[in-house]
């Protein structure tokens, strides 16, 4: 409608309009809305063990590249191993002089701050591992299911599980693509028709890790039959072809894996472990 047109609007008429839409989901309307799913205080808490470990390794890398960054400046470049503070004061500049005092000292405390994080890394990852080896929960069962396929981790399993198969509840292939953002937007009017690309309005963490799962299943998978359709449609293509057929992977994977746990049956072509961890 017209922006710039008046419209009354009261919480009456709000309550109103919502008592109706009511009418009509209980009267089999099913479009009017959508149901949310809100997780229990359990689901909740079982999904922070793996979001606080994305961000403390995005934390990591981030320390990393500042590391560099300075180094870089000052036209360096070493490694940046446990001996790191020692090797600074070997560091020499173009004209043979030392570091300065204010850029070393700033350098170890950056250091100092990254190994923090690469010890409570290691930490969440040793936790998640000792809860897949002994926990009785439900959802564990899944994870154990999903990391018995080669190409398959634990923090992809562990991610997958916690934010979409554990208490979604989801009923179809559909809902699960509009979940993770990875369903197609076409625009269509008169005799245009093109396509926008993915919807990128589902779950962030999902999305991210379907990308990255999808590439390491076709090195990982490579005789599965969605490894052997991939390499069909899309490998012998350009760049963007490749990556608009990693991304159908990445949905088609994510589809089977949902039903893997679910329903025993093994993606077609798929490769098990013979130990898991």
């Amino acid at each position: 409608m017209n922006r710039r047109r008046r419209r009354a609007k009261t919480d009456r008429m709000d309550a109103t309009k919502l008592d109706t839409m009511l009418i009509r989901y209980h009267s089999g309307d099913r479009k009017v809305w959508h149901v949310v799913r809100v997780p229990s205080v359990e689901a909740e808490d079982g999904r922070q063990p793996h979001r606080e470990l994305g961000r403390f390794k995005r934390e990591r890398t981030r320390h990393i590249n500042r590391i560099k960054g300075l180094l870089a400046g000052q036209g360096i470049q070493i490694g940046i191993g446990k001996e790191f503070a020692r090797d600074l004061d070997k560091v020499r500049l173009w004209d043979g002089s030392a570091l300065g005092p204010g850029l070393r000292a700033r350098l170890v405390r950056e250091f100092e701050r990254m190994e923090l994080l690469r010890q409570q890394v290691r930490e969440l990852e040793w936790e998640q591992r000792e809860a897949l080896r002994h926990s009785t929960r439900p959802e564990m069962a899944k994870v154990r299911n999903l990391v018995r396929l080669k190409g398959i981790g634990i923090t992809s399993a562990w991610l997958y599980t916690m934010e979409l198969f554990a208490w979604r509840e989801i009923r179809n292939r559909r809902e699960l693509g509009a979940l993770a953002g990875l369903t197609p937007t076409p625009r269509q009017s008169g005799d245009e028709s093109r396509e926008l690309g993915i919807s990128k309005a589902g779950n962030a963490h999902v999305r991210a890790i379907a990308i990255e799962l999808a590439w390491a299943w076709l090195r990982h998978q490579p005789d599965s039959k969605l490894a052997l359709w991939y390499q069909e449609r899309f490998a012998h293509g350009g760049s963007r072809v490749r990556r608009i057929g990693i991304v159908a992977v990445a949905r088609r994977l994510l589809i089977d894996l949902w039903r893997y746990p679910e329903t025993g049956v093994i993606p077609e072509g798929a490769v098990l472990r013979t130990r898991v961890v």
